[in-house]
């Protein structure tokens, strides 16, 4: 559609998750029409983050340390931990701050048909994590959805013989919501996830 490089650079911005080809344009021609916008800070940054970010050894969550802050926060409630798919995951919930103990990024979910099998998983460091220390419970906080689901049964079913709680993130109606408009699953989880009022 442009000419060149303004075309390579939005064809380039489109290739990030969730930017589509509008958002893409939006933020090329921004770039190109701020003059206050410092690219040269942009570019050393991606540079940067690809440098010297990685992954906890520990948790598989992103740090600039062998070990992440989380993991080294001796606060931290050492009998808990809690699984997620990703790192974005952690984020999440580290905003409500109702979560004090620990995380195990798997780094994605099962799915059969992408090709995503337990074994691309980080399902092997978390038998050893819960093999090796105190863990009393194991909160699996897998995407609901049905590869999120399928992980979850199955690290339950991993889980089964260990002599640790093995408990799944309460899913149900969002505040706010509309009965009319919740799908069978989701009223279904709110009708058997209902507590005492």
């Amino acid at each position: 559609m442009y000419d060149g490089i303004v075309q390579e650079l939005i064809d380039e911005l489109g290739r990030l998750p969730g930017v589509g080809p509008k958002s893409a344009q939006r933020i090329a021609f921004h770039i190109l029409q701020t003059p206050t916008f410092d690219v040269s800070r942009l570019a050393g940054l991606l540079s940067e983050v690809r440098e010297r970010v990685k992954f906890c050894e520990r948790c598989g969550n992103v740090s600039e340390n062998e070990v992440c802050a989380i993991c080294r926060d001796p606060r931290r409630d050492q009998s808990v931990i809690c699984v997620v798919e990703d790192a974005k995951d952690v984020s999440a919930i580290e905003r409500t701050r109702e979560f004090r103990g620990l995380y195990h990024v798997l780094g994605g979910a099962i799915n059969p048909m992408g090709g995503v099998g337990p074994d691309d998983l980080r399902i092997r460091e978390l038998m050893v994590r819960v093999g090796d220390t105190a863990v009393e419970e194991l909160i699996l906080a897998t995407n609901p959805n049905l590869e999120g689901e399928a992980t979850a049964a199955y690290l339950s079913r991993m889980m089964k013989d260990m002599a640790i709680s093995v408990t799944r993130l309460a899913s149900g109606l969002p505040v706010g919501g509309d009965l009319e408009y919740a799908d069978e699953v989701t009223l279904g989880r709110a009708f058997a996830g209902r507590r005492s009022a």
